[in-house]
Protein backbone atom coordinates (compact mmCIF):
# COMPACT_ATOMS: atom_id res chain seq x y z
CA UNK A 1 0.00 0.00 0.00
CA UNK A 2 2.39 2.42 0.83
CA UNK A 3 4.40 1.82 -2.80
CA UNK A 4 1.40 2.10 -4.97
CA UNK A 5 1.96 -0.41 -8.17
CA UNK A 6 5.08 -1.72 -8.51
CA UNK A 7 4.62 -3.70 -11.49
CA UNK A 8 1.78 -4.82 -14.00
CA UNK A 9 0.70 -7.76 -16.03
CA UNK A 10 0.61 -7.99 -19.49
CA UNK A 11 -1.55 -9.69 -22.11
CA UNK A 12 1.42 -12.05 -22.83
CA UNK A 13 1.58 -13.00 -19.14
CA UNK A 14 5.38 -13.83 -19.23
CA UNK A 15 6.45 -11.80 -15.90
CA UNK A 16 5.27 -8.55 -14.42
CA UNK A 17 6.38 -5.46 -16.31
CA UNK A 18 7.72 -2.70 -13.61
CA UNK A 19 6.72 0.74 -13.71
CA UNK A 20 8.29 3.24 -14.75
CA UNK A 21 8.29 5.32 -11.32
CA UNK A 22 9.88 3.09 -9.34
CA UNK A 23 13.75 1.22 -9.36
CA UNK A 24 13.40 -2.16 -8.27
CA UNK A 25 16.59 -4.57 -6.85
CA UNK A 26 16.65 -8.03 -6.38
CA UNK A 27 18.51 -8.37 -3.23
CA UNK A 28 20.25 -11.38 -0.73
CA UNK A 29 17.84 -11.93 1.85
CA UNK A 30 19.10 -11.13 5.31
CA UNK A 31 22.11 -9.09 3.54
CA UNK A 32 20.40 -7.16 1.26
CA UNK A 33 23.68 -7.36 -1.07
CA UNK A 34 21.99 -6.99 -4.73
CA UNK A 35 22.06 -10.58 -6.93
CA UNK A 36 23.08 -11.89 -9.83
CA UNK A 37 20.81 -11.37 -12.52
CA UNK A 38 18.67 -14.84 -12.78
CA UNK A 39 18.92 -15.46 -8.77
CA UNK A 40 15.83 -15.32 -6.82
CA UNK A 41 15.85 -12.90 -4.33
CA UNK A 42 14.15 -10.59 -1.93
CA UNK A 43 12.20 -7.76 -3.69
CA UNK A 44 13.34 -4.24 -2.43
CA UNK A 45 11.98 -0.74 -3.96
CA UNK A 46 12.89 2.64 -4.30
CA UNK A 47 10.28 5.56 -5.55
CA UNK A 48 11.18 9.25 -5.48
CA UNK A 49 7.54 10.59 -5.22
CA UNK A 50 8.25 14.02 -3.65
CA UNK A 51 5.85 13.89 -1.40
CA UNK A 52 6.39 10.44 -0.11
CA UNK A 53 9.89 8.63 -0.90
CA UNK A 54 10.66 5.48 0.13
CA UNK A 55 14.51 4.42 -0.17
CA UNK A 56 15.37 0.28 -0.40
CA UNK A 57 11.77 -0.58 1.11
CA UNK A 58 11.58 -3.98 1.86
CA UNK A 59 8.39 -5.69 0.37
CA UNK A 60 8.86 -8.97 2.02
CA UNK A 61 8.80 -10.83 -1.26
CA UNK A 62 10.63 -13.09 -3.39
CA UNK A 63 10.86 -12.68 -7.20
CA UNK A 64 13.52 -12.69 -9.71
CA UNK A 65 14.56 -10.46 -12.87
CA UNK A 66 13.24 -12.24 -15.72
CA UNK A 67 15.90 -11.84 -18.65
CA UNK A 68 14.69 -10.21 -22.41
CA UNK A 69 11.96 -7.85 -23.51
CA UNK A 70 8.39 -8.62 -23.01
CA UNK A 71 6.77 -10.00 -25.91
CA UNK A 72 4.02 -7.36 -26.42
CA UNK A 73 6.85 -4.95 -26.79
CA UNK A 74 7.00 -3.17 -23.36
CA UNK A 75 10.94 -2.26 -22.81
CA UNK A 76 11.24 -2.15 -18.68
CA UNK A 77 12.52 -4.41 -16.90
CA UNK A 78 10.18 -7.76 -15.83
CA UNK A 79 9.83 -9.83 -12.60
CA UNK A 80 8.61 -13.20 -12.39
CA UNK A 81 5.87 -12.33 -10.13
CA UNK A 82 5.31 -13.56 -5.91
CA UNK A 83 7.21 -16.44 -5.46
CA UNK A 84 7.47 -16.34 -1.58
CA UNK A 85 8.19 -14.62 1.41
CA UNK A 86 11.66 -13.48 1.97
CA UNK A 87 11.61 -13.46 6.13
CA UNK A 88 12.50 -17.10 7.04
CA UNK A 89 12.94 -16.45 10.79
CA UNK A 90 12.87 -20.39 12.17
CA UNK A 91 12.55 -21.42 15.77
CA UNK A 92 15.23 -24.32 16.24
CA UNK A 93 15.49 -25.40 19.79
CA UNK A 94 13.85 -22.70 21.12
CA UNK A 95 16.12 -20.57 19.28
CA UNK A 96 14.89 -18.29 16.87
CA UNK A 97 17.73 -18.45 13.60
CA UNK A 98 17.20 -15.38 11.03
CA UNK A 99 18.34 -15.25 7.71
CA UNK A 100 21.05 -12.75 8.52
CA UNK A 101 22.87 -14.87 11.26
CA UNK A 102 23.44 -17.43 7.85
CA UNK A 103 24.84 -14.52 5.90
CA UNK A 104 27.11 -13.36 8.91
CA UNK A 105 28.30 -16.82 9.00
CA UNK A 106 28.82 -17.23 5.43
CA UNK A 107 30.98 -13.93 5.40
CA UNK A 108 33.41 -15.10 8.13
CA UNK A 109 34.81 -17.29 5.35
CA UNK A 110 35.70 -15.86 1.74
CA UNK A 111 35.85 -19.19 0.32
CA UNK A 112 32.36 -19.47 0.65
CA UNK A 113 29.55 -18.75 -2.15
CA UNK A 114 26.45 -19.31 -0.69
CA UNK A 115 25.09 -20.93 1.95
CA UNK A 116 21.80 -22.52 2.58
CA UNK A 117 20.77 -23.97 6.33
CA UNK A 118 18.67 -27.08 6.25
CA UNK A 119 16.18 -27.62 9.60
CA UNK A 120 15.00 -31.00 9.43
CA UNK A 121 13.74 -33.74 12.23
CA UNK A 122 10.02 -33.82 13.83
CA UNK A 123 8.37 -31.91 16.88
CA UNK A 124 10.81 -30.97 19.67
CA UNK A 125 13.20 -33.50 17.53
CA UNK A 126 14.67 -30.41 15.51
CA UNK A 127 18.57 -31.03 14.17
CA UNK A 128 20.04 -28.18 11.06
CA UNK A 129 22.76 -28.45 8.59
CA UNK A 130 24.48 -25.67 6.86
CA UNK A 131 24.88 -26.35 3.47
CA UNK A 132 27.78 -24.50 1.81
CA UNK A 133 28.84 -24.15 -1.79
CA UNK A 134 32.68 -22.96 -1.55
CA UNK A 135 34.76 -22.14 -4.35
CA UNK A 136 38.02 -23.55 -2.20
CA UNK A 137 38.17 -26.23 0.34
CA UNK A 138 41.17 -25.22 2.90
CA UNK A 139 41.64 -28.14 5.76
CA UNK A 140 39.48 -27.62 8.69
CA UNK A 141 37.01 -25.35 6.84
CA UNK A 142 33.88 -27.43 7.97
CA UNK A 143 35.02 -27.13 11.87
CA UNK A 144 35.81 -23.57 11.24
CA UNK A 145 32.43 -23.01 9.90
CA UNK A 146 30.41 -25.06 12.69
CA UNK A 147 32.19 -22.99 15.14
CA UNK A 148 31.23 -19.82 13.53
CA UNK A 149 27.36 -21.24 13.58
CA UNK A 150 27.27 -21.94 16.97
CA UNK A 151 29.20 -18.71 18.17
CA UNK A 152 26.23 -16.84 15.96
CA UNK A 153 23.30 -19.33 16.62
CA UNK A 154 24.14 -20.66 19.97
CA UNK A 155 23.22 -24.02 18.48
CA UNK A 156 24.97 -27.32 17.09
CA UNK A 157 24.87 -27.78 13.36
CA UNK A 158 26.10 -30.32 11.09
CA UNK A 159 28.25 -28.93 8.03
CA UNK A 160 27.46 -30.19 4.43
CA UNK A 161 30.01 -28.91 1.79
CA UNK A 162 28.44 -28.99 -1.62
CA UNK A 163 29.61 -28.61 -5.44
CA UNK A 164 29.76 -25.18 -6.43
CA UNK A 165 25.95 -24.20 -8.57
CA UNK A 166 24.17 -27.47 -6.31
CA UNK A 167 21.92 -25.28 -4.23
CA UNK A 168 18.50 -24.60 -5.41
CA UNK A 169 17.83 -20.74 -6.98
CA UNK A 170 15.29 -20.44 -5.47
CA UNK A 171 16.05 -17.12 -2.60
CA UNK A 172 16.01 -19.47 0.71
CA UNK A 173 18.08 -19.00 2.84
CA UNK A 174 16.35 -21.21 5.73
CA UNK A 175 14.60 -23.96 4.56
CA UNK A 176 12.47 -25.69 7.40
CA UNK A 177 12.22 -29.74 5.71
CA UNK A 178 11.43 -30.33 9.13
CA UNK A 179 8.01 -33.22 9.38
CA UNK A 180 5.29 -31.99 11.93
CA UNK A 181 3.09 -35.15 12.56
Amino acid sequence: ADLGMVAYETASRQGMVLDVGVIVEIVRPGTGDPVPEGEVGAVVVTTLNPDYPLVRFGTGDLSVILPGQCPTGRTNARIKGWMGRADQTTKIRGMYVHPGQVADIARRFPEVMKARLVVTGEMDNDSMTLQVEAAALPEGLELKISEAIRDVTKLRAQVKLVAPGSLPNDGKVIEDARSYK
